[in-house]
């Protein structure tokens, strides 16, 4: 199975991005009007999340993420299967790159916050380009997608590292050896693993692995994403020093102000709030 999906994202990723990014807008509106999951979720974040926007207002941002989100899953075959020459030049922008440079120069360790924001499988592929990094991620149900993604994410030198007691370790000694790590801070955590933090102005199970991590080796934390850039033009990958990831409630502010600042390709159609404390039900049900 993963040969052959392999081979399917290698046929169509030999479109140009642009036409990927047209199929993926039509996909996300179909999502929309068919009523779909991503849809459902998605409009509930956005009621939860901008309560201020008129209708009107969040309606189009609505259609807005949908199309962002289709245009999210239509890019990876690209992403994943062009060579890094191509890669490299579908960045068309750096944006606080002399701050990641500096960081690396430190010989401290650099940890990235990379939000759910924008193509954040591009960010991963300028990183690996630039520096050693390694890629926390969960692990998949179907041993096949993991192999699939560990190939596709790893083709360019980053490493691979299962978000579990093993995996921590060796993160920890990456940023002690003064490599690079990346980090998905904005993805929930199982019950235990973390801390509510208002999101939003909503309680978020939050990671608390992250702001453990900076504590413990005192890397230098910085956030990135790569934003999309309009009619397939490519990618701005940009990074900022928001003051670090002191702790949650910390790390949670500097990732609203991210997707306040890029609302529409923010990741809504996820579940950022299905667990809640004390019990109380999920907006999802």
């Amino acid at each position: 199975m993963s040969r052959f999906v392999r081979l399917l994202l290698w046929l169509l990723g030999r479109l140009p991005l642009r036409a990927l990014h047209a199929l993926g807008a039509g996909l996300g509106l179909l999502w929309l009007r068919a009523g779909f999951r991503e849809a459902r979720v998605a409009a509930i974040n956005l009621r939860l999340c901008f309560p201020e926007l008129a209708d009107a207002e969040r309606a189009q941002l609505l259609r807005q993420t949908l199309v962002e989100t289709g245009r999210t899953a239509a890019e990876l075959p690209w992403l994943w299967s062009r060579g890094a020459a191509t890669l490299a030049r579908a960045i068309r922008v750096v944006e606080g790159e002399a701050l990641f440079l500096d960081a690396i120069t430190t010989g401290k360790g650099v940890l990235i916050a990379a939000p759910h924001l924008g193509a954040w499988e591009a960010l991963n592929l300028y990183l690996s380009r630039t520096a050693p990094v390694a890629i926390l991620y969960r692990l998949p149900r179907l041993a096949w997608v993991e192999d699939l993604i560990n190939r596709c994410r790893g083709r360019l030198g980053a490493e691979p590292v299962r978000a579990e007691a093993a995996g921590v370790r060796t993160l920890l000694k990456r940023l002690k050896d003064g490599g690079v790590v990346g980090i998905l801070p904005d993805q929930q955590p199982k019950v235990g693993e973390g801390d509510f933090a208002p999101f939003f102005g909503h309680a978020a199970l939050t990671m608390a692995l992250f702001p453990k991590l900076a504590q413990r080796t005192g890397a230098r934390v910085l956030y990135a994403w790569a934003e999309r850039l309009p009619r397939g033009a490519g990618y701005a990958v940009r990074f900022a020093d928001l003051g670090g990831a002191a702790d949650a409630a910390a790390m949670n502010a500097a990732i609203e102000g991210l997707a306040r600042a890029c609302p529409a390709q923010y990741q809504w159609t996820y579940k950022r709030f299905g667990i809640q404390p004390d019990g109380a039900l999920s907006p999802y049900r």
